[in-house]
């Protein structure tokens, strides 16, 4: 569809990036205003109302994805999520970590980004140990450990999703949609805030729509994906050591339209607030949690946004294995730390 709509100074993938830079701005906003955070949803104080936040999004995300599924714009037939066989160690070891890491950083990357555009500072510097961490599983020092869990795979068959299950596509859809909608129906939350949820989870859609069928180019290739914050954020790193080298991507544009997004938000409504750490301890703490998400999150195939709110919407079994791993990593993580240490480190609410 791409060579229809007339841009012939640019190419599908200079496209995609200003595509991402108009997503990840819209996410920015909407996710500070209505701190979409996985993490707080499964442990935070008012973790009710933040997981029907989660669960409004995740809904809208589920039917969209699968509306353009079922309308043909796109398919997830040769998507990794769709890998027959499912290397199960590393999404479950994976997943684990991560979530571990975002409950010691008090949040999971899409939270961490927001929260840096808010002049959190504990937050810019767990992204750059998450990024640098990731780049490194992906393609450096640590990607032999990457190698050697993802040879451990499991063989689906043709259980590659949901949708190859009994009542297909369209009943699981609905399952998880219903369900979804039915907790955050009574999570407490105002109207205005479920609203926007849902608009946020509209993006993901956007995303795999966007890049599957709109920018679809035979000539020029653009990569299938939607929202997601581990290899954009290694792409990132990567393009702003060597961006006179290797152009922007996708991911590049998302990171920067988050920030952007989540700046603006935050200065129009007054929540900027410079914040840092305050005991070498704690950065340690911080530092190790970053640490875990970066790998973790490439492991896994993603994190709570690109495994999940992205992930889950496909119905790919690999994803929903990754983002239930991530949410059993930071139970048990938040179970075992004692009372006295939770004290110690304890942080203003987000």
């Amino acid at each position: 569809m791409f060579e229809s709509l007339g841009f012939e100074n640019f190419t599908a993938p200079q496209v995609a990036v200003g595509l991402a830079l108009v997503l990840g701005a819209a996410f920015g906003l909407l996710a500070e205003r209505t701190k979409f955070c996985f993490r707080r949803g499964l442990v935070g104080d008012d973790r009710r109302q933040a997981m029907g936040v989660w669960l409004t999004a995740l809904a809208v995300a589920v039917l969209g994805t699968q509306a353009g599924v079922l309308s043909g714009l796109i398919t997830f037939d040769e998507h990794r999520f769709m890998a027959g066989d499912l290397p199960v160690l590393a999404i479950i070891l994976g997943g684990l970590m991560f979530g571990a890491g975002m409950v010691l950083t008090r949040g999971c990357a899409s939270r961490l980004t927001v929260l840096s555009a808010t002049g959190n500072l504990r937050a810019v510097f767990v992204l750059m140990v998450f990024a640098i961490t990731a780049h490194a599983t992906l393609k450096g020092v640590l990607a032999p450990v990457r190698t050697t869990l993802g040879a451990f795979t499991v063989s689906l068959g043709d259980t590659l999703s949901l949708a190859s299950l009994p009542g297909g596509a369209v009943l699981w859809s609905l399952v998880i949609a219903l369900a979804a909608l039915a907790f955050a129906a009574r999570s407490g939350n105002r109207a205005t805030t479920l609203i926007m949820a849902a608009l946020l989870g509209a993006l993901v859609p956007a995303g795999w729509i966007g890049t599957g069928f709109v920018l679809y180019d035979d000539f020029d290739p653009v990569a299938l994906q939607s929202l997601s914050f581990t290899a954009p954020f290694a792409d990132t790193l990567f393009w702003s050591i060597a961006s006179t080298s290797i152009p922007a991507n996708f991911g590049v544009g998302l990171i920067g339209g988050v920030l952007v997004g989540a700046l603006v938000s935050s200065l129009l409504f007054g929540s900027f607030q410079w914040q840092s750490f305050h005991a070498p301890a704690e950065t340690g703490r911080y530092a190790g949690g970053a640490v875990l998400m970066g790998v973790g999150g490439v492991l896994a195939g993603g994190c709570t946004v690109g495994a999940g709110l992205a992930g889950v919407p496909t119905l790919s079994i690999a994803a929903l294995l990754a983002i239930l791993s991530i949410a059993g990593g930071a139970l048990l993580t938040n179970a075992a730390l004692k009372p006295s240490r939770q004290n110690a480190y304890a942080q203003p609410a987000e």
